[in-house]
């Protein structure tokens, strides 16, 4: 990794990077390149303080010529400190060389071939990195050109890494949040809390826009927050806010705010607004049923149909499906038990970073998600908490699908937030099932009925029966059909069904995904009896298909079933 810097003193900081006695990690300084080769090396002479004056002046003269000029830049000093990774490979002076010869070419500083290049010398003084001290001043007394330094050595490193068989480093695409200054970080230590007024904001603020419906909605939920300080630019036609944690102040004793975009990318006023304007309303009862929809099997449903837009879907279609289900994870801790909050929360942040990339959403294309999502906010978890593993169940599928997603179009930051995530989701998803299916499987229907559900499972699902057989989930799923045989529903046709919804090839546990799915399917108005013989008629029909059998027709009734004898 590279670290890119600039200043005002030359000697300054050839000074500390020959010093031995205050840096104690400094170990033999010496030069390994410089401009020409041939620049004086304080740490290989005899006389190390007059070597390091005559180093210093080399590097300076440029400086001081263009000085008479009035063409100095105001900071003329130009820093690049090269770091490999813990466990690489020890790298050769000669190798290290190579690397500041290709650094300073790709930024600007020195380009290959350019005989009025910067000058500039790389000095190591410990195994696993080095510095590269240049001045700006080129040789036609102009200043260099080295804009975006840090963006070209970054992609100059990936290539070095791969070509020197190095650690290949997780790399961004500038849509992540800024980090914690240290200031910021020793005030948070000093006011006793392990996170900065900016994280604390943050967070405030994403959950508030994956709640609210409107954007005016958003701006009178965020007045309300107790201790959070708001101010809206201007009064009149918004065009932005700015927030500020109540009692944070700067030494002149004024708030410090923070305006939507200093917290997250994503948050800044006018993309607030492109989200909570592609809304749509959750969906309503279905026509005849007094049956208000689940909004738990809402959002689950919606969540759902994610992997296949992922696959299947154009790039900024997907990005707006990953945007919105990180909306459902920030909710998510708002609504749940107090014991699973703080892993839920951990997960939400830590997925906040696979939410964005460079690919610009089309966020209209997820309506349905964010109306579900909305509709949660209604029905915090209670009772066994069904809905909220239900739901967790698809996320951690989501949460693959979109690692994956990430990992084709090598975002490699976004892949790595969305498998820390995961680990919290798995852990939290653990918590929030047990409960439910142990109330399920206290609810086990007789040996004979299990037989029966067992056969439909041998003959639906047969590539993964005899591990649903196995699960310890079984009895808890032999539960859920029958009580949805049992308020009219066919289970065969349910079993269908859930197995058609979405592959189980990737589900941890078969049974655990198809009682969710069987659940959410029954919460449905049962089927009249007439349209329950329809049913069964395609069931026949699809089932002699697939053993390449002519079902037989009304007129012609196919051969009688076998008797039983008692």
């Amino acid at each position: 990794m590279a670290k890119i810097g600039s200043g005002k003193d030359t000697a300054g900081l050839i000074r500390y990077l020959f010093d031995t006695k205050k840096a104690k990690d400094h170990t033999d300084p010496h030069l390994i390149a410089s401009w020409d080769g041939f620049a004086p090396d304080p740490g290989r002479a005899d006389d190390f303080d007059a070597t390091k004056k005559r180093l210093v002046a080399d590097l300076d003269l440029r400086v001081k010529q263009a000085r008479r000029l009035g063409r100095v830049p105001e900071r003329h000093v130009w820093h690049c400190s090269v770091r490999a990774a813990p466990g690489d490979r020890h790298l050769t002076d000669a190798e290290w060389a190579d690397i500041a010869r290709r650094i300073v070419a790709a930024t600007g500083i020195a380009p290959q071939g350019d005989p009025d290049g910067c000058r500039w010398v790389a000095v190591r003084h410990a195994d696993d990195h080095i510095h590269i001290a240049a001045t700006k001043v080129r040789g036609d007394l102009s200043t260099a050109r080295h804009w975006n330094d840090y963006l070209k050595a970054d992609k100059e490193l990936a290539a070095i890494e791969k070509e020197y068989g190095l650690l290949q480093v997780v790399r961004g695409d500038r849509t992540a949040t800024k980090r914690p200054t240290r200031a910021e970080m020793e005030k948070a230590r000093r006011a006793g809390t392990t996170r900065t007024s900016r994280e604390r904001l943050r967070t405030t603020v994403r959950q508030l826009v994956s709640i609210a419906t409107s954007p005016e909605e958003f701006l009178h939920l965020l007045d309300g927050v107790e201790g959070v300080l708001v101010d809206v630019l201007p009064s009149g036609d918004v065009r932005g806010y700015k927030v500020a944690v109540a009692g944070d102040t700067n030494a002149a004793g004024e708030p410090i705010w923070f305006s939507g975009a200093k917290l997250a990318p994503d948050l800044s006023f006018p993309k607030i607004r492109e989200r909570l304007t592609a809304i749509e309303a959750p969906p309503a009862a279905e026509p005849g049923s007094r049956r208000r929809p689940n909004p738990w099997y809402q959002a689950t449903a919606a969540a759902e149909r994610i992997p296949h837009h992922l696959d299947h879907g154009d790039d900024a279609a997907a990005q707006a499906h990953i945007a919105a289900f990180g909306e459902a994870i920030d909710v998510l801790p708002l609504l749940a038990p107090s014991h699973l909050r703080p892993q839920l929360q951990q997960a939400a942040t830590a997925f906040e970073r696979a939410t964005r990339s460079r690919i610009r959403a089309q966020q209209d294309q997820a309506r349905a998600l964010r109306g579900a999502v909305r509709a949660l906010r209604t029905v915090p978890v209670t009772g066994d908490g069904s809905g909220l593993a239900m739901f967790l169940d698809i996320a951690v599928l989501v949460i693959f699908a979109t690692a994956r997603w990430h990992q084709a179009r090598r975002h490699d930051q976004q892949v790595a937030a969305a498998h820390q995530a995961l680990v919290h989701l798995q852990a939290v998803y653990q918590q929030a099932a047990a409960e439910p299916l142990a109330a399920l499987a206290q609810r086990q229907p007789p040996a004979r009925t299990m037989e029966r559900h067992a056969q439909r499972i041998l003959v639906i699902v047969p590539e993964h029966a005899q591990q649903i057989l196995d699960d310890p989930a079984w009895p808890a799923l032999a539960a859920a059909l029958t009580e949805a045989e049992t308020a009219g529903h066919d289970p065969e046709l349910l079993l269908q069904h859930a197995a058609r919804q979405r592959t189980l090839d990737d589900a941890r546990s078969t049974a655990r995904t198809l009682t969710w799915r069987i659940q959410r399917l029954a919460a449905r108005q049962a089927p009249s009896a007439r349209a329950r013989a329809d049913q069964a008629r395609t069931s026949v029909a699809a089932r002699t298909a697939q053993r390449g059998q002519t079902p037989p027709s009304p007129s012609q009734p196919g051969p009688a079933a076998p008797s039983r004898h008692r």
